[in-house]
């Protein structure tokens, strides 16, 4: 190409309108209700002792007992989980200490572990731990309604919060695996299914008097029951061996 023909082609490019700036769109920053990262406080530092009583203690042994020697870190989690119960339901940083040297691992590794599964409590909770599910078949079916009835019941608090004499702490939690059977909410262990309102209120007040109430449905059906009655295995079932040639049985 001769130095004018390039001359005017550049000229041309020159001249083209440029194109519109492609607009940037951004999300507003949400602060997350947990801290990831550990704060000494007076009540949770690793000062604080922490070991297993002698039941967990035999209790983890066996646990560990499960896993080669090499793979001692695959007992992180159902560790975790008896510290935390042991230690009232929450898992402090000498809980995590104490399994990191029970295992034999850098203690960093149990903090992943106890920083991204849910299950684990960072901060102390009351005595009974509700967990109300408002994925979207509880939505669907009015876990709105449930968890701002629990939450106005136990006197007006918000999820996340403990209520001043320490008996409930309320958080909102995704899916629990009881769709069939929503709306619901766990407390500690226990299923709490087919809620209304009112069935919800009484089982707070069952557990606020020292009571624990009949956990699973509380609409009188048996577990995942269809609301208009079985639609199978509605005769009995043929026993073991019964159509089994005879040389079987």
């Amino acid at each position: 190409m001769s130095a004018v023909r390039l001359a005017r082609a550049c000229l041309a490019a020159s001249r083209r309108p440029l194109p519109l700036a492609r607009p940037l769109h951004t999300t507003a920053a949400r602060s997350s209700d947990a801290l990831f990262v550990h704060r000494d406080t007076p009540y949770n530092n690793p000062q604080i002792p922490f070991e297993f009583n002698a039941e967990n203690l035999k209790r983890a042994q066996e646990i560990i007992s499960h896993y080669p020697t090499q793979y001692k870190k695959a007992a992180t989690i159902p560790l975790l989980d008896l510290g935390q119960r042991q230690n009232k339901g929450w898992t402090s940083i000498s809980v995590m200490n104490y399994v990191a040297k029970l295992l034999d691992i850098p203690p960093m590794r149990v903090y992943e572990v106890a920083t991204f599964y849910t299950m684990f409590n960072r901060e102390p909770i009351g005595q009974h731990f509700v967990q109300v599910c408002t994925t979207t078949p509880c939505m669907l079916r009015g876990s709105t309604e449930i968890l701002n009835t629990v939450c106005s019941h136990l006197g007006g608090i918000h999820p996340g919060d403990t209520t001043k004499d320490g008996k409930f702490t309320v958080v909102e939690v995704e899916c629990q695996g009881a769709c069939s059977n929503a709306p619901m909410f766990v407390v500690g262990d226990d299923f709490y299914e087919d809620l209304t309102p009112e069935s919800s209120k009484k089982i707070l007040d069952a557990f606020a008097s020292g009571k624990k109430p009949k956990p699973g449905p509380q609409s009188g059906r048996q577990t995942s029951e269809n609301s208009a009655g079985l639609t199978a295995l509605t005769s009995k079932p043929p026993g073991p061996g019964e159509f089994c040639a005879e040389e079987f049985r």
